[in-house]
């Protein structure tokens, strides 16, 4: 097949709809299939660069508004250029409003439309928008799409009951436990932005003082940059918990691995059903790191409550410091290989090759 995967945003960008979007690219390219990436980059015009030996075409990006990536020429270009390559099947991917939306209505080629979130709706200014979005654009693009893939039961595309259910997974030669002793320390790895508030990274920092009461010598690493950084910093001061948090940036997706070993405990607090899977969450059971999540959107998908990890209630930081405290005193055994990428492989191709006839 002639494969174009269109994804809004695509590796170095870090992110859970990224990895994924790499993880089909790489197991097409393996089946022997032809495959072109289409993302956005962040110049004002087209770049060419390649991933793994797979050729990436870069649209150009004019504005960013809301994490989302804009460019009136979009529909054009992706037109233009998927004729072009004369692909037999798209791979689109979304929650971004924009470039899968456009692949759906300008593709010659049949599309396959993996949706990546629940409700876009995190009580922000835009919330009305995106309401709107939901109801009134989204429909038609699920159904201009010859087939839909749901990475979890909260994904808006699971709700046609068209959707076929794929969840992500992780590479289980790269994410393995090695048996090394963990620290007494809590993992949190994502963007630290103002518009991933929703992640719940703020209401981490707020539970600190108390999981201190708890566990006197544990200490939290943030993986991951971005412009709340500055303010999360000072909220920390500000709880007399500044010497708690270590602040690493971001990180390269091999050097995860380690970090997951070492830690006792990988956290993910997200606030709304943005989360409708948690990639963090499958990557640290992998390493036979136990989890801590919140009980919204996907994550209940992907944390069994008791077993490999706990759930507690979204933005209550007090619950969250008793289950971090309680998870890295007394640890649960995980089972590593849940969520392996490799179980994922049949039924990614043969819904592609069953597409594109």
């Amino acid at each position: 097949m002639r494969v174009a995967v269109v994804t809004p945003r695509f590796p170095p960008d870090p992110g859970g709809v990224e990895q994924y979007a790499a993880w089909v690219t790489r197991t097409l390219r393996d089946a022997g299939h032809e495959v072109t990436v289409v993302t956005t980059g962040r110049a004002r015009r087209t770049e060419h660069t390649s991933y793994d030996c797979v050729p990436v075409v870069r649209l150009g990006t004019w504005v960013t508004l809301s994490n989302t990536p804009v460019n009136p020429l979009w529909a054009w270009q992706l037109r233009r250029l998927l004729r072009r390559l004369r692909v037999d099947v798209v791979d689109a991917h979304a929650p971004v409003p924009g470039l899968a939306d456009l692949a759906a209505y300008t593709s010659p080629a049949p599309v396959v439309l993996t949706y990546h979130s629940g409700s876009l709706a995190k009580g922000s200014a835009v919330d009305p928008l995106l309401r709107a979005y939901e109801r009134r654009v989204l429909p038609r693009v699920f159904r201009r799409c010859a087939a839909l893939v749901a990475v979890s039961p909260v994904s808006l595309a699971h709700a046609t009951g068209r959707a076929r259910l794929i969840p992500p997974g992780v590479d289980g030669e790269l994410f393995a436990p090695t048996g090394e002793p963990r620290e007494r320390s809590v993992l949190y790895v994502g963007r630290v932005e103002r518009t991933s508030r929703w992640k719940g990274l703020h209401v981490l920092v707020d539970a600190l003082p108390r999981l201190r009461e708890l566990v006197p010598d544990v200490h939290l690493d943030v993986v991951g940059g971005g412009d709340d950084v500055e303010a999360l910093q000072k909220r920390a001061a500000d709880l007399g918990v500044a010497d708690l948090v270590r602040w690493h940036g971001p990180v390269g997706h091999a050097d995860l691995p380690a970090r997951y070993r070492r830690a006792g405990v990988t956290v993910l607090p997200s606030l709304t059903e943005s989360e409708s899977f948690g990639m963090t969450l499958a990557e640290a059971l992998a390493c036979g790191c136990p989890v801590v999540g919140s009980d919204v959107g996907g994550i209940p998908f992907v944390v069994r409550d008791g077993v490999d990890g706990r759930l507690v209630p979204p933005g209550d930081p007090v619950a969250l410091a008793d289950a971090l405290a309680d998870t890295i005193t007394d640890p649960p055994a995980v089972e590593a290989s849940r969520w392996d990428w490799q179980t994922r492989v049949a039924p990614t191709l043969g819904l592609l090759e069953e597409v594109a006839g």
